[in-house]
């Protein structure tokens, strides 16, 4: 790895960090750090809540896809718009104008500071493990770096670093500082594709894109494909990509802690919808990029003699041996930009205003609220840390934890958008019923993911529960579905669980009593 490349690496690392420290300011009140007064632009929400999805994984694997089949990735993108107008107009409105701190709080006052505290730990869980896989993920481009430099750093040391540099811009600059380093990240990483697409412009041969475009490469709608089994069949792109986008952007904090960061419904809403176009237009860069080095390496050597550990190396290859000097840390410092977006945040608000304060049994004033805010800032930066250690300890080569991790959210996505629905759809459901079906929505979807497969071949599947006879091939369930799923046991469970209540009233909404009075 050259020095010039190094330097640049370092450079974002530690100069990202101060930028958004000097961006933010003094935070000078628990509202200030947790949702910056309100007063963000909305078209810088946008761009952070699309580097907030964004991963490492995303950045390496996407060009991935399209390498190895077609750009039907894309129609998943589809159903992630769909599902944003559907928050835009259902949820949101339910946040912004009650000038709440976290989605939950909404399940804390449509049903009682039980669900909301369930359903604020279950994100805290899922948020962990996720954000710990993806601060691991993080690491690996960072060990190559420097193993070729000559450094063999431990995993534990660059996870260190990296949450150290996290914590320090979360905790000193709180929401603001997080929002503008990832629309800054966010602009890094997509210059830097196009930069890449740039360089393999001028190393292609001529005629590349009528060859990709015969063999197919281009396509975006499957509808051969068996939605059971394919994420990119047509209805499990449209319905479950809508349904996962809706639990994604909706009932998860990491999301919804920076759509609440704007001045008014109306603006939350323009950053949710304009960020699903913009997902849309940043998958289309990525895989056309894989496109591109499927004509790469087929024109120069066959991608079997590059002697990869596994697919999603690819890209990462060829940014580090094919890229120019300079050009390369550029584009290497761009895909750490997509998994440096701080979730501390966004956990240290739902545990302070979710559980926290559900403990002391008592209102907390505005100081109290603002110190215990940096205090768990500290705190889950050290458990990320440490998880993703772990993940680093554990994970070996082909172990299917990458891809439990990569899917856990699978287990509980359903479950919190089945409350927040259950909460709109039924007047009578309880709190009892909406901490049942929760229950018993977690306990159903890990049965599904775990247990649950299909054999046979692709168009002719049945359902099996037990290990396939070794000829058999084995399909799990696309995992669009699962929130899907999850949704609707939660409302079949919680649903049938109301018809108890007979005459049943929930309690009337702040502003339905404003209303009245008014």
């Amino acid at each position: 790895m050259r020095a010039l490349d190094v330097g640049i690496i370092v450079l974002f690392l530690v100069g990202m960090p101060l930028l958004g420290v000097w961006i933010a300011g003094r935070q000078r009140s628990a509202t200030d750090y947790f949702v910056s007064e309100r007063r963000i632009s909305w078209w810088v929400v946008c761009v952070s809540v699309v580097s907030a999805e964004t991963s490492t994984l995303t950045v390496l694997s996407v060009p991935t896809v399209a390498y190895l089949g077609t750009t039907t990735f894309l129609s998943l993108a589809i159903g992630y718009l769909l599902g944003r107008i559907v928050v835009s107009f259902v949820l949101l409105p339910k946040y912004i104008a009650g000038e709440l701190i976290t989605a939950y709080g909404f399940l804390g006052k449509r049903f009682g500071p039980g669900i909301q505290g369930t359903a604020s730990m279950t994100f805290l869980v899922t948020r962990l493990l996720a954000d710990g896989l993806r601060l691991f993920a993080t690491a690996i481009p960072i060990k190559v770096v420097l193993v070729a430099y000559g450094v063999n750093a431990s995993y534990w040391a660059i996870v260190a670093v990296l949450g150290l540099a996290m914590v320090v811009y979360s905790f000193l600059g709180g929401v603001r500082a997080v929002v503008w380093v990832d629309a800054i990240q966010m602009l890094w990483y997509v210059v830097g594709a196009i930069v890449v697409i740039m360089v393999l412009n001028g190393r292609l041969p001529d005629g590349w894109f009528g060859a990709a475009a015969d063999a197919g490469k281009f396509q975006v709608l499957d509808f051969s494909a068996s939605p059971l089994t394919s994420a990119y069949a047509i209805p499990t792109a449209f319905i479950g990509g809508a349904v996962l986008s809706m639990a994604s952007h909706g009932a998860d904090q990491l999301i919804v802690q920076r759509l609440m960061a704007t001045k008014d419904v109306r603006a939350a809403q323009k950053a949710l919808i304009a960020s699903g176009v913009v997902v849309f237009l940043q998958f289309a860069l990525f895989l056309f990029i894989g496109v591109m080095l499927w004509a790469f390496y087929k024109a120069a050597h066959p991608v079997k003699d590059l002697k990869l550990n596994n697919n999603d190396e690819l890209f990462a290859n060829f940014i580090v041996n094919d890229m120019p000097s300079g050009l390369s840390g550029f584009v290497i410092a761009g895909i750490l930009a997509a998994a440096l977006s701080s979730s501390l945040g966004a956990l240290a608000s739902s545990t302070v205003t979710d559980v926290v304060q559900r403990v002391v049994k008592r209102p907390m004033t505005e100081a109290e609220v603002f110190k215990q805010g940096r205090i768990w800032t500290v705190v889950w930066a050290g458990l990320l840390i440490v998880c993703a250690g772990m993940f680093a300890t554990l994970t070996r080569r082909g172990n299917p934890i990458v891809e439990q991790g990569l899917s856990i959210a699978g287990f509980t996505y359903g479950a919190l958008l089945g409350a927040f629905l259950l909460g709109l759809l039924f007047r009578k459901a309880r709190q009892s019923d909406a901490i049942v079906a929760f229950a018993v929505t977690v306990v159903v979807m890990a049965f599904v993911i775990l247990g649950v497969k299909f054999v046979g071949p692709d168009a002719q599947l049945e359902i099996n529960f037990s290990a396939a006879a070794p000829a058999q091939k084995v399909f799990a369930l696309a995992y669009p579905w699962y929130t899907v799923l999850g949704v609707i046991v939660t409302l079949v469970v919680g649903g049938l669980m109301s018809l108890r209540h007979k005459g049943y009233q929930p309690p009337e909404t702040e502003e339905a009593v404003s209303a009245k009075a008014s």
